[in-house]
């Protein structure tokens, strides 16, 4: 492991220890804060198609928000992990149409859209623990998303009539207001984002 990659363990272990102390009360008022600050980025307001994900445990919560952009009538996309820990997509359509699945995930029950699907979003909501004043996004390090971030930054336009440039995708990463830090221990494989929301309001980036 190399000094970077060891000292991302060491964040990681020190945000989520924090994140296990809120209550359940400052986690569901930090996610409506969350989600109203969210609701007007230009970005969400402006996109047909935004890819999000499930909050699950303490994480900054994403109900409130999934439900308002689907009551807007923007398509929402949500990951399915697959086996080798890459991200399939679906269709959200609404709380009902969530599943188990491992891992304590909630996923869409309906039809996958495959890998590629995430190239429609002209918004993408990332998960993270942190990120820096440059943008440099802490994930949980199960390499998912830096899959999905390399997908959309090497691909071309997709045939599909919904579909936008991949690297025009905009990337939002939600947070706590303590989990935007003076530096992550970026990696080469890293990816910035393009701005973070905590219940303080909004920070870009670039």
């Amino acid at each position: 492991m190399t000094d970077r990659a060891a000292a991302k363990t060491a964040l990681r272990r020190e945000l989520l220890d924090r994140r296990r102390l809120l209550s359940e009360r400052d986690a569901r008022e930090a996610a409506a804060v969350l989600a109203g600050h969210a609701l007007e980025l230009p970005e969400l307001t402006g996109a047909g198609t935004v890819a999000a994900y499930v909050s699950i445990g303490r994480e900054p919560g994403t109900r409130v928000l999934l439900d308002a952009l689907h009551a807007r009538g923007v398509r929402v996309l949500l990951p399915v992990l697959l086996p080798d820990n890459d991200l399939d997509w679906a269709a959200y359509e609404g709380e009902k149409g969530l599943v188990r699945a491992g891992r304590g995930l909630l996923e869409p029950a309906g039809p996958r859209l495959g890998v590629d699907a995430v190239r429609e979003a002209g918004a993408v909501l990332l998960p993270g623990l942190a990120v820096d004043g440059h943008g440099m996004r802490l994930g949980r390090g199960g390499g998912s998303y830096d899959r999905v971030l390399a997908r959309l930054e090497s691909a071309g336009p997709s045939p599909s009539p919904r579909a936008r440039v991949a690297t025009a995708a905009r990337l939002v990463v939600l947070l706590y207001e303590n989990e935007v830090v003076a530096e992550v221990p970026a990696e080469p494989h890293d990816h910035p984002v393009h701005a973070v929301v905590t219940p303080g309001g909004v920070r870009r980036f670039g």
